[in-house]
């Protein structure tokens, strides 16, 4: 009897998912063993904020498929089951049965990595108490659910205004609760240029939440729940905390296996996913991308980019030959009744580059002013002043911000200059959009830079 060639995936949320499934769809005979520490496998993360919120009754509803459902299609999905150690040079894992108490051996022909990313803890003083919380998996969310049902806090503080910190913010305002965020950059959203972040600023004030910028966090305090987070200028009182400063990829088993890293500590992949061992793919939180608009090497984890980045490399286990070319860096959130969105670079990330840049920031309504509805669109162009070519835009409105971002983004995809985009003929009905878009505009207002 032939052996069957071996898949294993390491870790099954959005690029492990995807790898598993791309593999079996694409070579049913291929044998894929998705490995998952955690209880849940495939769900969508970007919607735990709203189940916090209440407005997801049930986390259920942000799994996308169970472990039986991919059984039915040939996957054998094992939660709770946490690769502890690689031996790339022999092909085989060492796997922790967490939930039997065991460990076993497990050898692979190809092996995908997409552990992901893992949250940032600073080594401070009192993070480790009862109430503090970080939000990276579903068990996080069920966690902080959990502890709003059972012990409603008097005072929450979110210490990072980056996207998980505002929809967090919004997701305890849900619930009525006072809440502070304490930033120690000197702006929200460090991702937008200043005086778009100003917009996103004063939405959170104009719904009550304070916020406190150029605020560095020493330490939390408390006997044993968290009772105040103490900053460089005073003590704020809390008894919920959500620490929400950024991720770090999990690269410690690429690392073991002589994976080589790349930009941000990520795993350096090539357009395939393949790393530099042979048999070893990455995806997702923990490989790296390249910024289309520089052909840089960049970390920018996001599920898109997981998704897509899974699904290439399922296809080439599977024997395709399929590339991954890259992200625009596009990314889009909604803060209380605010659409942010943005792609490529700003203003400041262009400069810090060396490039000459010129933009324009125009304020426009998101349909015909007349009809009903219409409201502010706040758009940003930024543009290389030699070679006019598009380099990034951000978005801000009450509506139609979060799906425009994406015509600037295939602008950029295709290395469109400004003047191009003059030219888009975009559709027209007064109920969605002017006869003359916010982003052509801006557009036109930017091509007279010459």
């Amino acid at each position: 009897m032939v052996k069957k060639q071996r898949l294993v995936v390491i870790g099954g949320v959005a690029a492990g998912a995807s790898a598993a499934a791309k593999a079996k769809r694409t070579n049913p005979e291929l044998e894929v063993i998705l490995l998952e520490r955690g209880p849940f496998i495939s769900y969508g993360s970007c919607g735990m904020p709203a189940f916090i919120a209440g407005m997801i009754p049930s986390a259920d509803e942000l799994i996308a498929r169970s472990p039986e459902e991919f059984a039915r299609r040939g996957v054998d999905v094992r939660t709770q089951h946490q690769v502890v150690a690689v031996d790339a040079q022999n092909k085989r894992l060492l796997v922790a049965d967490l939930a039997g108490a065991r460990d076993y051996s497990l050898s692979y022909d190809d092996l995908v990595i997409a552990t992901g990313a893992e949250a940032i803890r600073p080594r401070l003083p009192g993070l480790d108490l009862d109430g503090v919380f970080v939000l990276r998996t579903l068990s996080d969310s069920l966690a902080i659910s959990e502890a709003l049902k059972t012990h409603r806090p008097s005072g929450v503080v979110v210490i990072g205004a980056g996207y998980v910190g505002l929809l967090m913010a919004a997701a305890f305002c849900a619930h009525d609760l006072p809440v502070t965020v304490v930033e120690m950059a000197p702006q929200v959203m460090v991702n937008l240029d200043e005086e778009m972040s100003t917009l996103v600023l004063e939405e959170l004030r104009s719904h009550g939440v304070r916020v406190l910028l150029n605020e560095k966090v020493v330490r939390c305090e408390g006997r044993n729940r968290v009772e105040k987070v103490v900053t460089e200028n005073g003590k704020i009182p809390a008894d919920l905390v959500l620490l929400a400063v950024g991720v770090r990829p999990n690269t410690r088993l690429a690392q073991e296996a002589g994976v080589q890293l790349g930009a941000g500590g990520a795993a350096a992949v090539d357009k395939h996913m393949r790393t530099n061992v042979a048999g070893i793919y990455a995806a997702g939180d923990c490989a790296e991308a390249v910024l289309q608009v520089t052909g840089d090497k960049v970390y920018i984890p996001l599920g898109t980019t997981a998704n897509k980045q899974g699904r290439v490399a399922g296809a080439n286990v599977a024997g395709m030959d399929c590339a991954f070319e890259g992200i625009a860096g596009t990314a889009a959130t909604k803060i209380f009744g605010l659409e942010v969105a943005r792609t490529g670079l700003t203003e400041r990330e262009a400069v810090a580059k060396g490039l000459s840049v010129h933009t324009s920031q125009i304020t426009a309504k998101d349909r015909s002013g007349y009809y009903p509805g219409a409201s502010r669109l706040d758009v940003k162009l930024v543009i290389d002043a030699d070679s006019r070519q598009l380099l990034g835009g951000q978005l801000i409105g009450a509506s139609g911000a979060a799906k425009r971002i994406d015509v600037l983004a295939a602008a950029i995809y295709a290395q469109m200059t400004v003047d191009d985009l003059t030219h888009f003929d975009y559709s027209y009905t007064p109920s969605a959009a002017s006869v003359w878009d916010a982003t052509l505009i801006a557009a036109n207002v930017t091509s007279r830079c010459k």
